[in-house]
């Protein structure tokens, strides 16, 4: 049976907000500026004071700082990278349709599929169609997981829906148990 802490220690209460009340203070350090361990004369009373934790900075920059560095990148550009890693390519020609899975920050390629490829190229009976995209998707689904990538995105680009062949690609990709983040 473990036993309970000794009843010395306290947590005085009466700096902490109530639920009520809210935060004058939105950096997670706050939390700690208001809290007192105290307990008997044997261990020393324990405080900590505001020098001692660094407050956290927003990351959002006003328009002044923006308009003096405007070649500075925004937060999501600088971190995007590395929270989505894997980007999904795919394009469309005339004959072909071409489909690449790299990852952003060394720009690796990690799976490719084309129906330009000497085994497809020779079997398909067109290499624009729909079923061409189910296959497309397809490689691209196993060949990601071989190199162990079950998570990509997808960006479309500006005015481009995702519907007819691109659709295709993207639902067979999925459907073959990568998740689009």
């Amino acid at each position: 049976m473990a036993a309970a802490p000794p009843s010395s220690f306290l947590l005085s209460s009466e700096l902490l907000p109530s639920r009520g009340d809210k935060p004058n203070c939105v950096s997670w350090s706050f939390s700690f500026q208001h809290i007192k361990l105290s307990a008997n004369n044997s261990i020393p009373t324990l405080t900590l004071n505001k020098g001692f934790v660094v407050e956290a900075a927003w990351t959002r920059r006003s328009r002044d700082e923006a308009a003096k560095r405007p070649n500075r990148k925004s937060w999501k550009q600088r971190t995007d990278m590395y929270m989505r890693p894997f980007l999904l390519n795919i394009f469309f020609s005339k004959r072909f349709i071409h489909a690449k899975v790299m990852h952003r920050a060394t720009s690796k390629v990690i799976s490719v599929a084309t129906t330009n490829a000497k085994d497809l190229r020779n079997t398909l009976p067109s290499l624009t169609d729909n079923n061409a995209c189910r296959i497309i998707g397809k490689l691209i689904a196993e060949r990601s997981k071989d190199a162990d990538v079950f998570a990509m995105s997808y960006e479309p680009n500006k005015n481009e829906r995702i519907e007819g062949r691109l659709a295709i690609i993207l639902d067979t990709i999925q459907e073959n148990d990568i998740i689009f983040v």
